[in-house]
């Protein structure tokens, strides 16, 4: 994540991912949004109901609406009784409370406006530019099926390939002899892609084809290993429909940089030190000298 992302306001644009829904109350038909409870005569309505659903974590929300809903109507009639008993102490005067309430506003007033800027932005047509661009035009990545024997020492492991050498089985050797992870499987790891392993190990095994044994010791942090490559393949490139919700992400998160160095750069910032003393101005980067002709 960009390092300017770590900046409060825009780190709250992350909350959009949830879609323009989520992000902004819908208007409500008074038609079709009944009272579901009264308490001392004031109304809680099925919309407030279900703006607070769509807060609840996924797993909830999956409840069916005839569990979930009685469960929400409860727990909003104890939120309301506790508020209009605060409100009767004249609590919603109190300096702590006062604080709070334009906290909320001011995150409210935040996610709006990222809100705004945000949600044009995310149209099928773009988040599709955005897939061809950064994921179907790039090379699919390689992957090998490896299996290896991983010993404390470069002779223990010459030892192994020299028993390959003279025809031993590498799985039932591995199992053996390994001290490796899969060691119960044949050494066996699975398909991985390059990244996925240490540097030297990774160079060894896919330099090697289908059957091919390392003709010496590969040395990693966790020891001397053997390697055997048993297939290779290149895995697909994830279709738009998998890699829609990063795309909506990368999106939100570019977006809201950019509005937010906007304003930061169109705002008089003054910084302060704790004690209240001005803050000394950083220097000035030098101009990069001329490249010699």
């Amino acid at each position: 994540m960009p390092a300017s992302l770590t900046r409060p306001a825009a780190a709250l644009a992350v909350l959009l991912l949830a879609g323009p829904a989520a992000a902004q109350v819908q208007p409500v038909n008074p038609a079709s949004d009944p009272v579901v409870a009264r308490i001392d005569g004031n109304p809680i309505h099925l919309s407030e109901v279900e703006e607070a659903a769509r807060g609840l974590p996924e797993q909830f929300r999956a409840m069916p609406p005839p569990m979930l809903y009685p469960l929400l109507i409860d727990q909003m009639i104890s939120q309301r009784v506790l508020a209009d008993a605060a409100r009767k102490a004249n609590l919603q005067n109190s300096p702590e409370v006062r604080a709070r309430v334009r906290q909320a506003e001011e995150e409210a007033l935040q996610q709006a406006f990222l809100a705004r800027e945000i949600t044009p932005l995310m149209t099928d047509e773009a988040l599709r530019a955005r897939y061809q661009r950064d994921i179907a035009s790039q090379p699919a990545e390689a992957e090998v099926r490896a299996r290896h024997i991983l010993v404390q020492t470069e002779t223990d492991a010459r030892s192994a390939i020299t028993a390959l050498q003279g025809g031993a089985d590498f799985a039932a050797l591995a199992r053996e002899r390994s001290r490796g992870p899969g060691a119960a499987e044949g050494g066996d790891l699975g398909f991985f892609k390059k990244e996925e392993m240490p540097e030297a190990f990774a160079e060894a095994a896919f330099a090697l084809q289908p059957g091919q044994v390392s003709p010496t010791p590969v040395r990693t942090q966790f020891g001397w290993h053997v390697i055997k490559v048993e297939e290779r393949r290149e895995q697909p490139r994830p279709s738009f429909e998998e890699s829609e919700p990063e795309l909506r992400r990368a999106v939100i998160e570019e977006a809201a940089t950019q509005v937010v160095d906007r304003l930061r750069a169109a705002a008089t910032v003054q910084r302060f030190n704790l004690d209240g003393s001005p803050m000394a101005a950083p220097p000035a980067t030098p101009p990069a000298a001329p490249a010699p002709r």
